[in-house]
């Protein structure tokens, strides 16, 4: 079995982090945090799910409050990978519904994502024209793609 390597403690008040190991860089950075639980689990799971699913495997650790003071909690149980689609073993193919089901909550992440690089960028009060644009953009692009250009969103708004 792999030890994970040891997880920083998170900067700030005690509230729940999840990070994430990124071996390539040989470094943790923040996947979500929230001042509740809730949210960062879920969030865990939707990014342990994406990272599988590009063959990545994902090392996570889980920081909160106890006490008033940080604390490591043991990572969430990652479920196993998703076996492989029944067509493709040559059981039934999925159902109708599940590719645009899929399809359809990329295109909602995607949305999200590219919302939070213009808040990041202080661009909050959008015009009908402009939530166009932004759902146009989700449509289109590739997650990869999407990702960039809210990065250089938050870098224009501040971030760094």
């Amino acid at each position: 079995m792999q030890k994970r390597p040891p997880c920083p403690r998170p900067p700030g008040a005690p509230r729940w982090v999840a990070m994430f190991h990124q071996p390539s860089l040989d470094s943790w950075t923040v996947g979500a945090e929230s001042p509740d639980r809730a949210p960062v689990l879920y969030a865990v799971g939707d990014m342990t799910q994406t990272l599988r699913a590009r063959g990545e495997e994902a090392t996570v650790a889980l920081w909160g409050p106890r006490g008033g003071a940080w604390h490591l909690f043991d990572a969430p149980a990652a479920k196993e990978p998703a076996p492989a689609p029944a067509a493709a073993t040559g059981g039934p193919a999925p159902g109708p519904g599940e590719p645009a089901k899929l399809a359809e909550r990329m295109t909602g992440r995607r949305h999200q994502v590219l919302l939070a690089g213009l808040g990041k960028a202080g661009l909050y009060d959008l015009s009908a024209e402009d939530g166009e644009a932004v759902r146009t953009m989700a449509e289109r692009l590739d997650e990869p793609t999407v990702r960039r250009v809210a990065h250089w969103l938050s870098v224009a708004g501040g971030e760094r």
